[in-house]
């Protein structure tokens, strides 16, 4: 139970960072590698840690729906430096954590 609520809340405040950091790094423009790094691994965090069961099949979709119209939306508003690079980062925050939940609902696929 405790654990449970641990890593629960670890992978909340991984989130929370993550987009805070998206959002600041992404406006200023400045996604170095260390940047980039940061928020893969706070990704990573949110798949393994945030996602109950229950949540899946509403995260994935969410997240695919994210992801897409960041990709495009950073191509279509290049010329808009800001937001284009916030939809940026909040891509590298938000493909590992979608493809870990994705991989954990294959696998538990493959239990039952």
């Amino acid at each position: 139970m405790v654990l449970k609520t641990v890593r629960q809340s670890a992978g909340r405040w991984a989130f929370l960072i993550g987009i805070i950091l998206a959002v600041l790094f992404g406006a200023i423009g400045t996604l170095s590698t260390w940047v980039l790094w940061v928020l893969i691994i706070a990704g990573l965090i949110v798949g393994l840690m945030n996602i109950a069961d229950e949540e899946v099949s509403p995260f994935l979709m969410s997240s695919i729906i994210l992801i897409i119209a960041s990709a495009l939306g950073g191509n279509i508003l290049d010329v808009l430096p800001l937001i284009g690079g916030i939809l940026q980062a909040i891509l590298v925050l938000f493909v590992p954590a979608t493809i870990i939940v994705a991989v954990k609902h294959v696998f538990s696929f493959a239990k039952h």
